[in-house]
């Protein structure tokens, strides 16, 4: 038992607790004969990948790769501590990974699985995020406490401690195995290397104005995949030129009007797209892969998927996003292809030209510090884009509500018609932010989306 578990909670957690404790009476007093997993609401699931978007948004390190990384092994956790439970259609990893060994229930003895995905999530968010702020930390205890107390009424002590042993167990085991891809582990203690020296060239990445921060995640591309191969890369960059009339130049001056427009007071929709995915300033908004998981539990919920369709739903997405970000890693340091900034202020006599990406209120902007080339926003988006349109459809439409109510940018909802018109959108609004030239978006989405096809092809289902 953790020795800080208290019954007390932080307030940013009322409403979902107020939610999960006013479930039917009936459905926390009787204990389900036979326990079936799909019998459960998607609550527990929900309630922690909701929790997720403030824990990582607030832990320092947690840049999008690693964030992405995380909601992989999370996934995978929870949906193998249900798998005992679940449909047999259903395989284990443990097939894919042969050096994953998992534990197995005991043999004739009752489970509430609830209470043991509330188990599993508990612990492997002590895992993931041992530097997370202390108001977060308490967040997480204070959620599986509030679970806990809505779960506990339904099942014997004896049920429920074997419950919880068997999800710590389960996040235990997937902890070690991360523990194991070197490269990935505890990335957030490591997101930049001082030993790491960019090349040095014409249109070659360097450390980016304002703050020349040194590169992000040079080594990414090295991390352990769940699905995608060496094979899944994107075309190569547009060739190098200062030649106005070559494609590479043309795409400059894209960026380099639509933000003088938007600065200027016109392309009102490129502003409110622009903003409405930058996702990668830090605190202020949880990462551009957290993104896909923030849009996972909207549609989740708005389609009231069982427990268990929930956890695989999860685990895909995860699975998608990480692997997109370690492929897109791999070929950002791969081509190394400077961002739209120092193409613009060195070429194009505008050397006062800056992005719109997250404003600090006194006329500053930001530039993310790592290559462009292919765009992350987009290879993200596209890799969930895949796995969702597999599970719900190609013509799903929805709206994300992601940023509903904020002030400091405009986080009004937008619909989509279907998850690739999604992913397109979003990788597109890096251009309007000035962070991105066209063929940094377009190689994201091959990216992504070949990465989310492998996703697919994992033996999920028999």
């Amino acid at each position: 038992m953790n020795p800080f578990r208290t019954t007390s909670f932080y307030p940013g957690l009322l409403l979902l607790i107020l939610f999960l404790s006013a479930c039917k009476k009936d459905e926390i007093e009787t204990i389900p004969t036979p326990i079936v997993i799909d019998s459960y609401s998607n609550r527990v699931a929900v309630a922690w990948n909701t929790l997720y978007l403030g824990v990582e948004r607030f832990t320092p390190g947690y840049r999008p790769p690693v964030s992405a990384r995380t909601s992989a092994y999370l996934g995978l956790t929870a949906y193998e501590t249900l798998l005992p439970s679940m449909s047999e259609d259903y395989n284990s990893m443990q097939l894919v990974y042969e050096d994953l060994i998992l534990p197995s229930p005991e043999e004739n003895q009752e489970y509430n699985w609830e209470v043991a995905l509330n188990a599993a999530y508990e612990a492997a968010f002590n895992f993931y995020f041992p530097t997370a702020p202390a108001t977060q930390q308490f967040e997480v205890i204070a959620l599986a406490d509030s679970l806990e107390n809505v779960l506990l009424p339904s099942v014997s002590q004896a049920v429920f401690n074997r419950s919880v042993d068997f999800g710590r167990e389960v996040a235990s085991t997937i902890f070690e195995w991360s523990f194991e891809d070197t490269w990935g582990h505890e990335g957030f203690l490591k997101n930049t290397d001082d030993a790491y020296i960019p090349p040095e060239d014409k249109g070659l990445w360097q450390p980016t104005y304002p703050d020349f921060s040194p590169a992000l995640l040079p080594h990414w591309g090295k991390v352990r995949t769940f699905a995608a191969t060496d094979a899944d890369t994107g075309p190569a960059p547009l060739p190098y030129s200062e030649e106005q009339t070559s494609p590479l130049y043309q795409q400059a001056i894209d960026v380099q009007y639509m933000v003088r427009d938007i600065k200027g007071g016109s392309r009102n929709e490129d502003r409110w797209i622009a903003e409405f995915w930058s996702d990668d300033c830090p605190i202020l908004t949880f990462s551009p892969a957290a993104r896909m998981i923030s849009i996972t539990n909207q549609v989740i919920e708005k389609e009231q998927l069982s427990l268990d369709e929930a956890v695989y739903t999860y685990a895909k997405v995860g699975f998608a996003i990480c692997d997109a970000g370690i492929r897109c890693w791999y070929e950002k340091y791969k081509y190394n292809c400077e961002r739209p900034i120092d193409y613009i202020r060195r070429n194009m006599n505008d050397s006062n030209w800056n992005t719109i990406m997250c404003p600090d209120g006194s006329g500053g902007y930001f530039t993310p510090n790592f290559p462009a080339y292919p765009s992350g926003h987009a290879a993200f988006a596209g890799a969930a884009a895949e796995v969702l349109t597999e599970i719900f459809g190609d013509s799903y439409r929805f709206i994300d509500r992601s940023h509903e109510g904020r002030t400091e940018f405009q986080g009004r909802p937008r619909p989509f018609n279907s998850f690739y018109g999604m992913a397109k959108e979003n990788a597109y609004s890096r251009i309007p932010l000035g962070v991105h030239f066209r063929m940094d978006s377009d190689a994201g989405l091959d990216v992504g989306f070949k990465v989310g096809r492998r996703v697919n092809a994992l033996p999920w289902k028999k």
